[in-house]
């Protein structure tokens, strides 16, 4: 078994590791309600394959890290669609006043969530949302509310506005490492994705593969752990309280 006594920090994936969600759903769902929001008429349906094509556009083809998350859909709306960062930032605002609260219908809570973290945080351990960084800190917020986590004390949730790359890209875990000194071989990175989670390996994170809701994109990296909820919480207990 890989060492764990120098663990000192852990990485949580949010979606299909800490809560129960179908993001076939939730994202088209919070694009659409978005679309709505826009101060001016926009095609639903084409915003949101052209959302949907930038996003992955941005996972898979990785960025400069010129612009942040947020600056890339702000100029990719400006771009494809005629829409002013304005207009983007009020829809926004429009939406989660009215449309946020309708996606908790596509949350189920784990309930060992809050267990978890809270046996993290008996270990002293440090605790980041190593969430996919495509949407804005609010949505994160209220997945996290709605999963029942929310009232824990993080050192960094990853959002949008505060990320300039997403996972699997390297680079999205080394802007990590860096802004928060962290030692690679001091984390475990905590998450359901066999490509965008474990990825973390090759800067020399451990990595555990939640496999409840596991998604198998065909890769080849093999995770220092693996297992159900309940192995996770068990495993967490065998790090030394810091």
């Amino acid at each position: 078994m890989p060492e764990l006594n120098g663990i000192d920090t852990i990485l949580f994936d949010l979606d299909g590791t800490l809560l129960n969600v179908d993001m076939h759903q939730f994202i088209p769902a919070y694009l659409g309600g978005l679309a709505d929001c826009l101060p001016m008429k926009v095609d639903s349906p084409g915003f949101v394959r052209n959302m949907l094509k930038r996003t992955m556009e941005r996972i898979e083809q990785g960025s400069d890290g010129n612009l942040t998350n947020e600056d890339f859909y702000l100029q990719a709306a400006k771009e494809d669609m005629g829409i002013e960062a304005e207009h983007f930032r009020s829809g926004l605002e429009c939406f989660y006043a009215e449309s946020l609260p309708h996606l908790e219908q596509y949350i189920q809570p784990l309930p060992l969530a809050p267990e978890i973290i809270t046996r993290c945080i008996d270990k002293q351990l440090r605790i980041i949302i190593a969430t996919n960084p495509v949407f804005p800190l609010p949505v994160t917020e209220a997945r996290l509310r709605w999963g029942g986590i929310d009232h824990f004390e993080y050192l960094h949730i990853s959002s949008y506005e505060n990320s300039r790359h997403c996972k699997p890209n390297l680079a999205y875990f080394s802007e990590l490492l860096d802004n928060f000194e962290l030692v690679p071989e001091q984390c475990l990175m905590v998450g359901n994705d066999t490509e965008h989670d474990l990825s973390a390996t090759h800067l020399g994170i451990k990595t555990f593969l939640v496999d409840t809701w596991v998604i198998d994109r065909g890769s080849d990296i093999t995770p220092d752990f693996r297992g159900n909820h309940l192995d996770l919480f068990r495993l967490l207990g065998h790090i030394p309280t810091r």
